[in-house]
């Protein structure tokens, strides 16, 4: 009997974006996706000037590859700068806004780990999200 391996495979053009705390972000792996046990991510874009608002991660660690574009992720009020093919590693607890100061849309892959205990514990806003009526990214169901 052979594994049904397509059913780990996620299109990201078939995943919603999320807008929430800005920019075009699609959680395209995680437990809620693939039933993945470890972590979630995804892809993200920000057309020139838009940003992700600043947030931080209690539990998890966050893996940001750019792909296209220019980026600037300001990390506990210290601004570091990012250009295509270049990856940042956001600490646990670490306060973070991630902008596009190019003059492109601008393209990265990101990665979370571990997950959170549980879902509304994964984040913690400490800036007004750009459209708080939408609801926060789905990565994994309430335990």
């Amino acid at each position: 009997m052979s594994a049904n391996w397509e059913r780990l495979r996620v299109d990201s053009a078939t995943v919603a974006p999320n807008r929430r705390r800005g920019g075009d972000l699609r959680v395209t792996l995680s437990p809620k996706t693939v039933e993945a046990t470890s972590g979630f991510g995804g892809v993200l874009s920000l057309e020139p000037g838009e940003f992700v608002t600043e947030h931080y991660h209690p539990y998890s660690e966050e893996f940001l590859h750019v792909v296209s574009g220019a980026l600037e992720m300001t990390m506990d009020g210290t601004p570091v700068r990012l250009a295509a093919g270049q990856s940042l590693l956001v600490p646990i607890g670490v306060r973070h806004r991630l902008r596009n100061v190019g003059t492109v849309r601008a393209e990265a892959v990101f990665h979370l780990s571990p997950l959170a205990p549980r879902p509304d514990l994964g984040h913690v806003d400490t800036e007004e999200a750009i459209r708080p009526a939408e609801p926060h990214p789905r990565v994994q169901e309430p335990r």
